[in-house]
């Protein structure tokens, strides 16, 4: 128990002996108040109607403290295991026993500290103590929400005293201020009233009462239900006529009748019933110790959604013996969703093991994995939940908790007796708070994204993948101080954001090919300031002389990236290119127009430089004519050689057939030459080639005897 040894020497009258209080090792941090979270917590519930604020909202934790609570519980407890050896003639130490009153006090902190480990902002625990008064232990304040806060306060208290008058105590006390208590507004209400202003009767107060008592009979239990809603009805009445108050739409109160382990209880449990359209009540009758606090830890995942997940096999070192190492199971509490995925897939076999503590409690089983510390390595995470160990001071769970506050994560697999290993969940602490991570296990859309070639932009290439990394740099969102809130126009930082967002996104280009002017570095001062809300003169200065030396290179002629992918030929002409790309740049600066009159001048500035003098067009027209003579020139070479080739193609074979008839075969090796022969080629003369300048080469190889150059046209039968 977390406050075992601590309220046993602060509460127990007859334990004088001094016991060290154990290591608080707090898991989570509880944040203090802030505007953004009230803020956050607010606008989450907007659009919900009347359901903004539901009953785990706000939770009072009534405690008897009357002096029947002092009774023992008659649980024993052994202290002699603390000593390791005890010398001989030593006599051992005595078992204690806690009384009603510590146990109730351990359980409520327990439910505390895990509702405040899963639940830092937004639930809120008002802690009472009744005896011949109440005692109100703390507020509606987040600043008031720590279980340092209450320990001070109950260790200011005291335990029971058993020799007080039992007439002038009694929970009736604690009941009413509960009742009171839930009436009162809390910030988050508060916000969230503000917000809604005419409708601000759709914020709901609900609330649940968990009252700790010794009752005396099912009589008695009712007693205590009418009481309550009494006083409901009462503090209805006084609400509806107070801008400080809410009258209550609903109300649960969970009695639990605390008695001694041994007796007999006179006290039906009753599962929930519905009193009035307002009070809804139930009953749970427990034995002190270990059975109270099995029944408050599963009352608080019941209440605030939570769910248990048991790891197994984490290697330890042992303390006796450094060299080995043994396997142990850590119980952690965390909200049910991060189940989502088992209930998804149908994976429920592994939530049939139950808890150590209770046979009724069913807990979800993974395995430890290797620790990974490799930060770079994401997994791909689809929620993430804070946690918070059921035993918190037992040396496993104090192992996990510093191992991970140290930076590293864990990785936990689901147990199987076959097949692949399946890593479902991570565990990894963010900023001081541990985290319950959910892994998908299941094929991932990141691992195998679907294939874009077959959408507009084809290949992944030909998207502006650099250029959309910058937007997004650009246009991230980061937390903002609290201190400044709305600007001089009135507008909040996320107001400001999606303006940006919606100015950049007005004309941008996805695929390279789509544009031109994002293509040009020249293009990219004007294309940086036109998105600006707002221009100064040195930015329209800028644009200008942008847009000039566009127009000097206009002039110059010279080439632009356009972009011919899935195009043939050569692609449009240079003053296509040119007036593609004005037009694109006049759609951009359109786009941004009418945000200022500074944009207008450049706009005025690029359709002035657009309307081009006549002696410009006459130039340009020359400069089409030229082309065309180019392009036609080019393409009567290219049948020239087409005719060239088919020429040789069919001179061939009427070659090889003329070859055997002047052939002349000698009768011996003395034989003389013929007088009428001509020199023969000992190799078939190659195919001329057409070189750079359209002159043709000729090679004669290993000729008889010597060959005249001008002579080779008649040899071959063609035409130089």
């Amino acid at each position: 128990m977390y406050c075992f040894y601590l309220f046993n020497c602060l509460f127990e009258p007859s334990i004088t002996r001094s016991v060290a209080a154990p290591h608080k090792t707090r898991v989570t941090g509880v944040s203090a108040t802030s505007h953004f979270s009230l803020l956050a917590h607010t606008t989450s519930c907007m659009g919900t109607g009347i359901n903004m604020f539901a009953v785990s909202h706000k939770t009072v934790f009534v405690v008897d403290h009357c002096p029947y609570m002092a009774e023992s519980s008659r649980q024993q407890v052994e202290c002699d295991i603390l000593t390791k050896s005890r010398a001989q003639g030593m006599i051992p130490l005595a078992p204690i026993s806690k009384s009603l009153w510590t146990c109730a006090v351990e359980c409520s902190m327990e439910y505390c500290r895990i509702l405040y480990d899963v639940y830092p902002t937004g639930k809120l625990v008002n802690y009472v103590v009744s005896d011949s008064e109440f005692h109100s232990l703390n507020g509606w304040r987040q600043e008031d929400q720590s279980t340092q806060e209450l320990m001070s306060a109950l260790a200011a208290i005291g335990p029971p005293n058993p020799q007080e008058d039992p007439e002038c105590c009694s929970i009736l006390h604690g009941l009413v201020a509960a009742v009171e208590s839930l009436c009162s507004i809390t910030e988050y209400q508060h916000e969230a009233r503000k917000a809604l202003m005419e409708t601000a009767d759709r914020v709901a107060n609900r609330g649940r009462i968990i009252c700790l008592t010794n009752a005396k009979s099912d009589t008695h239990v009712r007693m205590l239900e009418d009481c309550v809603l009494e006083t409901i009805q009462e503090q209805n009445k006084l609400a509806a006529g107070s801008d400080r108050l809410m009258p209550i739409q609903q109300c649960e109160l969970v009695l639990v009748h605390v008695y001694p382990q041994g007796d007999d209880t006179l006290v039906s449990d009753r599962a929930k019933k519905e009193i009035s359209n307002v009070l809804i009540s139930e009953v749970h009758s427990v034995r002190a110790g270990r059975h109270l606090a099995s029944k408050l830890n599963m009352l608080v995942q019941h209440h605030f959604d939570l769910a248990s997940t048991t790891i197994t096999n984490i290697p330890m070192k042992e303390e006796q013996h450094a060299n080995t190492s043994a396997n142990y199971d850590v119980e952690l509490l965390h909200h049910r969703d991060a189940h989502m995925e088992f209930f998804k897939s149908g994976d429920l076999h592994m939530a049939g093991s139950t808890s150590r503590d209770s046979g009724l409690k069913e807990t979800v089983t993974l395995k430890w994995c290797t620790p990974r510390t490799n930060s770079v390595e994401l997994h791909y995470c689809t929620g993430a939940y804070r946690i918070s160990p059921v035993d918190v001071n037992s040396r496993p769970s104090s192992c996990l908790t510093n191992f991970l506050l140290n930076g590293r994560s864990v990785l936990l697999e689901q147990p199987r007796k076959s097949g692949s290993k399946v890593i479902s969940h991570m565990l990894s602490c963010h900023g001081g708070e541990i985290f319950l991570h959910v892994l998908n296990s299941t094929r991932s859309t990141l691992e195998d994204p679907p294939s874009i070639s077959e959408g507009c932009g084809g290949r992944v290439t030909d998207y502006r993948i650099t250029d959309f990394g910058e937007f997004m740099r650009e246009n991230r969102l980061t937390p903002f101080p609290e201190s400044s809130g709305r600007d001089s126009s009135g507008k909040f930082p996320s107001d400001r954001a999606k303006a940006q967002l919606e100015r950049h996104t007005r004309y941008w280009p996805m695929i390279i090919s789509q544009t031109t002017i994002f293509n040009m570095q020249a293009v990219v001062p004007l294309a940086n300031l036109i998105v600006k809300e707002s221009l100064t003169e040195e930015d329209v200065l800028t644009c200008q002389k942008t847009v000039y030396n566009l127009v000097d290179m206009e002039r110059k002629n010279d080439p632009l990236p356009i972009s011919t992918v899935g195009s043939r030929g050569k692609g449009p002409k240079r003053d296509e290119q040119y007036r593609i790309m004005w037009n694109e740049l006049e759609t951009l600066v359109k786009a941004h127009v009418n945000t200022s009159e500074r944009h207008q001048r450049v706009l005025e500035c690029i359709s002035a430089c657009r309307s081009k003098p006549a002696e410009e067009e006459d130039r340009k027209k020359r400069g089409r004519k030229r082309e065309d003579k180019e392009d036609k020139a080019e393409k009567n070479g290219k049948e020239d050689d087409k005719s060239w080739q088919d020429s040789e193609r069919l001179k061939g074979p009427q070659e090889k057939e003329e070859q055997p008839e002047s052939e002349i075969i000698k009768d011996s090796p003395d034989s003389p030459e013929p007088l009428n022969k001509k020199p023969r080629l000992t190799e078939e003369v190659q195919v001329p080639e057409k070189a750079k300048g359209g002159a043709f080469y000729f090679f004669c190889l290993e000729a008889k005897a010597p060959v005249d150059v001008y002579s080779l046209p008649a040899l071959l039968g063609t035409s130089c």
